[in-house]
């Protein structure tokens, strides 16, 4: 039997995690597999957290009561990343692109990226990739129309959500059964 290369696995246990370390080594061996000890790590959450599938796995707080819980949250690596992919379509060497091409662009990033990233407490990464997105496509903005200043009243945020139709993650709706 043959599995996929990157097979990935999280083991949650309340008992003794050496144990259970022990457990899987023992049946990764009778499969025949080998764990790639360089990324196997040892993680006591709540304490620690940890990145997996892109999210991070750690002690989240309630912003209605502050009480603490384990949940997930996007990655800083993912938010990250998605910015920086923003950044490059928002390059002055695409500023012959049309507006609404643009802005449709950064929409289908924007939105294929939330659909992945809507589980656990999003609000501070969506915050920081609307804040990225209006800040790039007004720095786009300004050198499509050779404006000089940084386009604030010119290109307000208004502007760029209402008239553009650019996407504001933190006001999407999610609706989930």
């Amino acid at each position: 039997m043959r599995f996929p290369r990157a097979t990935r696995l999280v083991i949650c246990c309340r008992g003794t995690a050496e144990e259970a370390m022990l457990v899987m080594r023992d049946m990764m061996d009778r499969l025949k597999l080998t764990v790639n000890e360089t990324k196997t790590k040892l993680c006591r959450v709540p304490d620690d957290s940890f990145d997996f599938l892109g999210y991070t796995i750690g002690r989240c707080y309630s912003p209605k009561t502050g009480r603490a819980y384990i949940g997930t949250r996007p990655s800083k690596k993912k938010v990250i990343r998605l910015c920086r992919e923003i950044s490059e379509i928002t390059k002055a060497r695409w500023k012959f692109k049309d507006v609404e091409e643009q802005v449709a662009t950064i929409n289908r990033k924007l939105m294929g990226w939330s659909n992945y990233f809507c589980l656990g407490q999003v609000s501070k990464a969506y915050g920081a990739v609307d804040f990225h997105a209006v800040r790039r496509l007004r720095q786009w903005l300004c050198q499509k129309h050779k404006v000089r200043t940084a386009g604030v009243s010119r290109f307000s945020a208004e502007y760029l959500y209402l008239e553009l139709g650019l996407v504001r993650l933190r006001w999407l709706k999610r609706n989930f059964p």
